[in-house]
């Protein structure tokens, strides 16, 4: 982390992440880094990126998404995301770090 003046250049918070296509309070990660646990070849992640919003304001949609194709196991993915969605994700034991 460490790009942001806010944040420390460490995580301080893991927890388990339950993937879900509800895109609301419940599920919003805040700004956090993603590591993958499990993988195959292939393995895809579709996240919204920190700070999207919907065209005009308001809480993204799932159109806002970006899939980043062929996640390995063992990664950290290299940006900081608020959502991630349900549909499009086959990466599995994903940990959420803040």
């Amino acid at each position: 982390m460490g790009q942001f003046g806010n944040q420390p250049d460490f995580i301080t918070e893991v927890k388990s992440l339950t993937v879900s296509d509800t895109i609301n309070s419940t599920t919003f990660l805040n700004g956090s880094a993603i590591y993958v646990g499990n993988s195959t070849t292939g393995t895809d992640i579709k996240v919204i990126m920190v700070g999207v919003t919907a065209a005009g304001g308001g809480i993204p949609t799932a159109t806002d998404a970006i899939t980043i194709k062929g996640v390995q196991a063992g990664s950290k993915l290299p940006f900081i995301v608020d959502y991630v969605l349900a549909t499009g994700t086959t990466a599995t034991e994903l940990i959420m770090g803040k």
